[in-house]
């Protein structure tokens, strides 16, 4: 069964998350737990931290299943 990327944005970034990639290393919701709930619907709450702690964490996914892109600049 296919399974369509999440998508989630705010002014600076939107945030694509890939359940089909996710390994469920946890890194997410262990180290920014304000963005990544996994016990609510939405998951990602892209106000719950700078934008910069955000794609520092999106970094950080040993799988991949979660990625951004830039809307407009970070300062």
């Amino acid at each position: 069964m296919e399974t369509k990327a999440n998508v989630f944005s705010n002014s600076d970034i939107t945030v694509t998350y890939n359940p089909c990639a996710c390994i469920h290393a946890d890194h997410c919701a262990n180290e920014l737990s304000s963005v990544f709930q996994s016990s609510v619907i939405p998951w990602i709450n892209l106000e719950a931290a700078s934008t910069k702690k955000i794609i520092k964490q999106i970094k950080k996914c040993p799988s991949g299943a979660l990625q951004f892109h830039v809307n407009k600049e970070v300062a």
